[in-house]
């Protein structure tokens, strides 16, 4: 057998709602970026799989192709020695002038494959139609994409013509090219259920493979769903199809944690939103992942049942998770570790597939509306693409090796206890669950235990299984040399983020060297003495190292001009620890806001308003507020891909504070009435305060959903809870 390989591809979906087109390519800039082939082939990857979509190269007239973007870039895979497998039609309607219920769709797509073919005819992998199943789901099932039709027939429809474009483009295909392979993708996800809802768990289970079945010429009299798509007019064309069969040369596994779903006819055990049904009987229809114990071991099951079923080779096609960055990578290192596995077995799993090379546009809004912009394996939010830590993993299992940075050590979230967010049931099929090794785990040290900043660090790795130590001063004092060494030696830590020192920035002026000795002195020989031990380093700053005349947003190149002794402290400390030898990262932050401490401007704002009390804010001061969940995550991705030098850590947004604290009151349902804009200069602060200083930020979600998420934590509506009533308690009395 030959070694598994590593397979790569961008997502590049284009898919049309209504009468607008939406193309994946362009919206994560990969369109315009010639030189993502090469950062693509630097990982190792073997195959690529990349779009000749019929919606970009022939939109309008069939006899007009414009291949100038893919002429191009093929010509470029083939010079670095990377296979392409082509893609047509990716969750796509095709052009204008068809759609998925049109009876003629086949054809159309078959005589672009002809000449897409004409053109390529050295490409000898493709995949005509991705995830024709899943496709007709969401654009004739559901009503999503368009046709946006949402009945069974017009589902079945789509299904039927995306497999009828499929074998009449690979009849096209293999006409110019003998030996093409064809590579058919779709999601393969497990239904499980109550018993109440087990008939339509088995309709599911018959449904997913649908698509292959089709292909391999299956569906005959006597296949479970042959009655249920006849009776809706497609005899004829299951004949067609099972009399010209066109079985894939290779299945494409999609598989994520969403895949497996969980039915349950329960309820009002759970939130309305989650509650549909088939007509007869109402269930809520969530991931099983968030309810099965133990977890179920989708990919591995899939592939099983994929070789049983079918017995023809497998790729892993889509590899991916939208989430932390370690997570992502125990996503990838779990999926490969289950294809060799699989491969041990006697299944004959080919590659596995990094998909989102160069992340995702709106995929949270399922490409109905626009939405947020996920990071692949490259993070692209900032503009050029940034190597994450997903690259060296990549390349050393493209190489053959055991990946290793520390916070593989850990276990994704769909491995613990957390992941249950529902009611555990148990597992139909016991004996799946995996503990990995959790000896010898090399940590991080966060200083400052007892401050926000630590302690919200210190829960973010928990819920992320990242090893942490907390030290306090009686166990790591900056202001003693020893006590540092002695820390760093005894704990062995692979990073340190420092979040003790000086926060109070009034006091600071009258007590400029405490500070100074607490933000500069101590970070720095902390820096030192980490970075002489080859450990890398966190250290946090201000918006206050400006001072706020430059009329814009600042990048992290501006000049600092510090108008405080608390803005003096952090500005040195920037220039001491960025001039180290070492791996140092400086995250410029400002305007903490957090439900998990007492002692933020937003948590007094809405224990006040709660209670009917007035909040005077500044109405001259504009800042880009942090919201501290945000944060903790942010700074450990960049840490774990071994950024350096100075990051803004903000939320997206601008706004005076009075704006923040009217923010604050809309989010959380209380009268925005009682908030007084006034001069900052009224509030008698000591330290000066710059009038302007939002920080241009891209790693941080938008203020308004940061906001929206400190409205809705548990915290802040048990906050609110308790100032009402002690309001009514007061009013009656």
């Amino acid at each position: 057998m030959q070694p598994l390989e590593l397979w790569g591809g961008a997502e590049c979906t284009v898919n049309r709602v209504g009468d607008r087109f939406r193309d994946q390519v362009r919206e994560t800039g990969h369109h315009d970026r010639n030189e993502d082939l090469d950062r693509i082939a630097a990982l190792g990857v073997r195959a690529v799989r990349f779009p000749v979509l019929w919606e970009r190269v022939c939109p309008d007239d069939p006899a007009l192709c414009d291949w100038t973007w893919s002429d191009h870039r093929l010509a470029r895979l083939r010079a670095l020695g990377v296979r392409p497998i082509a893609g047509l039609v990716h969750h796509g309607s095709g052009p204008r002038r068809t759609n998925l219920l049109d009876p003629d769709f086949g054809a159309k797509l078959g005589d672009y494959a002809q000449r897409v073919a004409a053109r390529y005819p050295w490409i000898t992998d493709w995949t005509p139609v991705n995830e024709p199943l899943t496709t007709a789901r969401f654009a004739a099932l559901y009503g999503h994409w368009y046709p946006h039709a949402r009945d069974e027939g017009s589902f079945w429809r789509a299904l039927v013509h995306q497999i009828e474009g499929v074998a009449q483009a690979m009849a096209a295909i293999r006409a110019a090219v003998p030996g093409a392979r064809l590579i058919q993708t779709d999601d393969l996800g497990k239904t499980y259920g109550t018993p109440a809802t087990q008939v339509q768990v088995a309709h599911d289970n018959d449904r997913r493979w649908m698509g292959w079945d089709l292909l391999c010429g299956r569906v005959v009299p006597g296949h479970p769903l042959w009655a249920r798509l006849t009776g809706h007019g497609l005899g004829g064309k299951l004949e067609a199809l099972a009399g010209a069969p066109c079985p894939p040369d290779v299945i494409g596994i999609n598989h994520y944690l969403t895949s497996d779903r969980f039915l349950d006819e329960r309820v009002a055990a759970y939130p309305p939103a989650m509650r549909g049904g088939n007509g007869h009987i109402a269930y809520v229809d969530t991931e099983a992942v968030r309810v099965l114990d133990p977890a179920p071991k989708g990919l591995a099951n899939a592939l099983s049942e994929a070789w049983a079923r079918f017995g023809i080779p497998i790729a892993i096609t889509e590899v991916h998770n939208g989430c932390t960055r370690e997570e992502q990578m125990r996503w990838m290192r779990d999926a490969w570790a289950d294809a060799e596995a699989a491969r041990g077995a006697g299944i004959a799993v080919q590659a596995v597939t990094a998909w989102s090379l160069f992340g995702a546009s709106g995929w949270n809004t399922l490409l109905t509306a626009p939405g947020v912009h996920e990071p692949g394996v490259f993070d692209g939010r900032a503009g050029l693409p940034r190597s994450t830590a997903m690259v060296p993993l990549l390349r050393a299992l493209a190489r053959g090796e055991h990946p290793t940075h520390p916070v593989l050590d850990g276990e994704g979230w769909w491995r613990r206890d957390l992941r249950v967010t529902h009611h555990r049931h148990p597992h139909p099929e016991p004996g799946l669950d995996r503990l990995l090794s959790r000896r010898g785990r090399r940590p991080l040290l966060i200083t400052g235990a007892t401050g926000t900043l630590g302690q919200a660090l210190a829960r973010t790795c928990a819920a992320r299984d990242l090893a942490y130590v907390c030290t306090d001063r009686a166990t790591l004092d900056l202001t003693d040399e020893d006590s540092i060494a002695a820390a760093l030696d005894t704990h062995q830590p692979w990073a340190v983020l420092n979040a003790a020192g000086w926060v109070r920035v009034d006091e600071a002026e009258a007590a400029a060297d405490a500070c100074f000795a607490a933000n500069c002195t101590g970070a720095v020989a902390l820096a030192r003495a980490a970075a002489a031990r080859g450990i890398a380093t966190v250290n946090f700053s201000s918006d206050l190292v400006f001072d706020g005349a430059l009329g814009r947003g600042y990048v992290e190149a501006d000049s600092s001009r510090p108008l405080s002794a608390y803005g003096r402290s952090k500005a040195a400390m920037e220039a001491a620890v960025g001039a180290l030898e070492g791996r140092h990262l400086i995250a410029r932050t400002a305007a903490f806001f957090s439900p998990w401490d007492r002692h933020n401007f937003a948590v007094h704002s809405v224990a006040a308003l709660a209670e009917g009390r007035r909040v005077a804010a500044a109405q001259d001061q504009i800042v880009s507020p942090s919201y501290v969940p945000d944060l903790c995550n942010a700074v450990l991705d960049a840490l774990i891909d071994e950024m350096v030098g100075v990051l803004h850590l903000a939320n997206q947004g601008e706004l005076s504070w009075a704006g923040f604290a009217v923010e604050i009151a809309r989010a959380c349902g209380l009268p925005t009435a009682l908030v007084d804009p006034v001069p900052g200069a009224s509030l008698g602060w000591r330290a000066a305060r710059p009038p302007q200083v939002p920080l241009v930020s891209t790693m941080m979600p938008p203020l308004e959903a940061a906001l929206q998420a400190f409205a809705d934590a548990p915290e802040t509506r048990e906050l609110i809870a308790r100032a009402e009533c002690a309001a009514d308690a007061l009013q009656l009395a």
